[in-house]
């Protein structure tokens, strides 16, 4: 049996029916279901953030997760395929009225992508402080918590509805499939076969 870590929300709905396309019949978790089994497969619906260490520690041995979650944990995971569902941008977010200004020695910056952001403000050479935030990051700016944020955008309406512009992409995500190094060796076949079927998928509804 293969255990699969799937994202709550509008990821875990599309997976699933990527996996009904593949073996027929239908796939969903009922109400509040955490697991789901279905012929040889166990799926596990948790938040975004777990499924890498889910799958880390081997309590699943595949699951599908953000680009910029996997960036993010810098976890020792294979990373099998891009699946193309979920895309949006990390980037930075100023007030409309200002401007990101590269020649200052500190930038204050709320996020909860705090990996994605020291780093990138390290390629600048631009010193930052990191403030942590678990939600409602467009706040930070607008009372005079953070310089900037940096958050994910999809249609970037969000900051636009907090007087926010995105200043700077930082990176593209799309949800990716990965697995667990261990369970890759141990199973190998199994997770190849699905792996290939998924790509298919995958490749098939790109052309749509």
């Amino acid at each position: 049996m293969l255990t699969v870590a799937l994202p709550k929300g509008r990821i875990a709905e599309q997976t699933l029916e990527i996996f009904a396309q593949i073996f027929g019949g239908e796939f969903k978790f009922e109400g509040r279901e955490l697991i789901l089994d279905m012929g040889e497969f166990r799926f596990l619906n948790v938040r975004n953030q777990d499924v890498p260490t889910y799958v880390e520690h081997g309590a699943a041995d595949i699951g599908v997760v953000g680009l910029d979650v996997i960036t993010e944990k810098e976890l020792d995971i294979i990373q099998l395929l891009d699946m193309q569902l979920g895309k949006c941008k990390v980037a930075i977010g100023i007030k409309n009225e200002d401007e990101l200004d590269w020649s200052r020695p500190n930038i204050k910056v709320a996020t909860k992508m705090v990996n994605i952001t020291k780093n990138y403000f390290a390629k600048k050479a631009v010193g930052v402080e990191v403030v942590k935030l678990y939600g409602s990051i467009e706040l930070a700016p607008l009372v005079g918590l953070a310089d900037a944020i940096v958050d994910i955008v999809e249609t970037g309406s969000t900051m636009r509805e907090n007087g926010l512009k995105v200043a700077e992409d930082i990176m593209d995500s799309s949800a990716h499939l990965i697995a667990n190094k261990n369970s890759f060796y141990a199973k190998k076949e199994e997770i190849l076969s699905l792996y290939e079927k998924i790509k298919e998928v995958v490749q098939r509804d790109a052309q749509y």
